[in-house]
């Protein structure tokens, strides 16, 4: 038996029907499009709506595609990993939740926490279980309601966020396809300048930390930008000369979705040109776990077997991380 990689093999989006655009956000806040376009490169995101709804509902959604397309049955799956900065509860895991939505009832199933970079991490992780042999078919959904942490009356984190889902089907692969190598790092002292600060063991829910607002997202905007720019741009660029990669070498870039500016930095580092680039911050904005599974989504019928992608990321932590894989089939749409 030859080695066995771990390939992605089906892949699914889903977002909310709510389109916010930045017309409607200036009635809400002091800003306007052109200030957020150039910045951002946001246009507009989409929120989910109505009472009792999280994570887990957009989740179920994207495993459910997920498996109507790979004609794969809920019982068949080993293991489901759900990347999310906004988990429905702190516990049971949203994994579990989804799991049960869709059926999945012979899988295991966590939630694993890197903010922004958490679908990397996911994919890595996952992918130790099928290079093992251990299991041979597990999902790895990205998930957020970012609008269930945004304050609505700030505009330097309101404009950017959005909520959506998607998922991955990893399965062992004997040819060389799938996942090649991957970086990952992580600084936590990097914690003070993007985080929440109530609502965890140390500052938890009071009257208190209500009116002070802190379980909405905070961020240094100047200085994550400068880390998420270096950080991006370094460890996509470290493996490309790890694998002896050259910028033609690479037919996509999938980057996180967090700032086009960011994503302009990282692939002018890379020598990638922008035809090469996966770009939807336009319509999504930053989903935190879903932007990259959702970028291969909707990229999926331009993805050829054998199609060499850099995956990158930068989250809050700070994690960043950086995935080389070999696409692992030609799309059939």
């Amino acid at each position: 038996m030859g080695n066995i990689t771990s390939a992605i093999t089906g892949i699914h989006g889903y977002v909310p029907d709510y389109i916010l655009t930045n017309k409607e956000l200036e009635t809400m806040v002091d800003t306007n499009d052109e200030w957020i376009t150039s910045r951002t490169g946001v246009k507009e995101r989409r929120i989910l709506k109505g009472e009792g709804r999280g994570s887990s509902d957009m989740g179920a959604e994207a495993v459910k595609g997920l498996l109507k397309k790979t004609n794969t049955a809920a019982e068949e799956i080993d293991l489901i990993i759900c990347a999310t900065a906004t988990p429905d509860m702190l516990f049971p895991s949203t994994a579990c939740i989804i799991a049960d939505k869709v059926g999945a009832t012979n899988c295991f199933a966590y939630d694993l926490m890197a903010a922004c970079s958490g679908f990397l991490y996911s994919l890595v992780t996952a992918s130790k279980f099928i290079e093992t042999g251990a299991y041979k078919k597990v999902i790895v959904v990205g998930a957020d309601k970012m609008s269930s942490i945004v304050d609505y009356t700030e505009r330097s984190t309101c404009i950017i966020f959005g909520d959506g889902s998607g998922a991955v089907l990893l399965e062992p692969s004997e040819d060389g396809l799938g996942i090649q190598d991957s970086i990952l790092k992580s600084d936590g002292s990097g914690r003070e300048f993007l985080h929440l600060k109530a609502g965890g063991s140390v500052k938890p829910a009071s009257h208190e930390t209500i009116d002070a607002k802190e379980h909405f997202i905070f961020q240094d905007g100047q200085t994550v930008f400068k880390a998420a720019v270096k950080s991006m741009a370094d460890v996509s660029e470290e493996i490309m000369n790890r694998n002896n990669l050259t910028a033609d070498d690479v037919a996509w870039l999938v980057p996180h979705q967090a700032n086009k500016r960011i994503i302009d930095a990282t692939a002018r580092r890379m020598g990638v040109g922008e035809d090469k680039v996966m770009l939807n911050i336009q319509r999504y904005g930053n989903t935190t776990n879903a932007t990259i599974p959702l970028c291969l989504w909707e990229w999926e019928n331009q993805l050829n077997k054998g199609d060499n992608i850099i995956l990158a990321a930068f989250g809050g932590g700070f994690t960043w991380g950086s995935i080389y894989l070999k696409w692992a089939y030609d799309s059939n749409k």
